[in-house]
């Protein structure tokens, strides 16, 4: 009976033990929010670049298709509850204090912690799991972008105190529709299914090969 009890023990303190984020993780976590981040902005100069006069609109899902293999290799670094959240996190505290409305930061607490939820369904090892919870991580970027539709103008008066003229207000609002807001959803779909089995290939191929992860 007490070979048995101090088994039970070892293995609840061991568990116990796996839980939480350790400073390790929170070194890695760090480390790829700004490889995330990065990422943001090279989709900012690409969408800016390919999609002249809807760069804010594409900006997520073009964000989605390059940065699957960091979000994988982070999740199978880190591979614990809340490293994918505080991911979101950092990018959303940046997006808010960078002058974005406060649905920026909500966005990137939602979407990240549903991402984290889902990845952690599956330990953080299904690559169904993964890919389906980078998808929903990937709609982290709608915050700031959200308003042009719902919150047109707040939007606008928020501009307007930045000292914008009218002819930009109307540049920014020249391609805002129900059907550019669905196409923009439909694009990050598509990207971030794209983007993260790109990723998840990229992790086995070379990643797990080099012992990374």
């Amino acid at each position: 009976m007490e070979p048995s009890s101090a088994t039970t023990s070892a293995t609840s303190s061991a568990a116990g033990g796996r839980k939480g984020l350790q400073v390790p993780d929170l070194i890695s976590i760090g480390v790829f929010s700004a490889l995330y981040f990065v990422m943001v902005c090279v989709a900012t100069l690409i969408s800016t670049v390919a999609t002249a006069g809807f760069a804010s609109i594409f900006l997520p899902a073009i964000a989605a298709l390059i940065a699957g293999p960091v979000f994988m290799l982070s999740a199978a670094r880190v591979g614990r509850f809340g490293g994918i959240t505080v991911m979101g996190l950092v990018i959303g505290l940046f997006l808010f204090v960078s002058g974005h409305f406060i649905l920026s930061f909500v966005a990137s607490l939602v979407f990240p912690v549903a991402a984290d939820l889902i990845a952690r369904i599956g330990a953080y090892r299904s690559r169904p799991l993964l890919l389906v919870s980078y998808v929903v991580f990937s709609y982290d970027l709608t915050g700031p972008i959200l308003p042009l539709w719902f919150m047109r103008d707040a939007y606008v008066a928020s501009l307007e105190a930045r000292g914008k003229d009218a002819a930009y207000i109307d540049g920014v609002f020249a391609h805002i529709t129900m059907g550019t807001f669905a196409a923009s959803m439909a694009a990050i779909l598509v990207c971030a299914v794209i983007g993260g089995w790109f990723g998840q290939r990229l992790c086995a191929r070379h990643f797990a090969k080099a012992g990374i992860v």
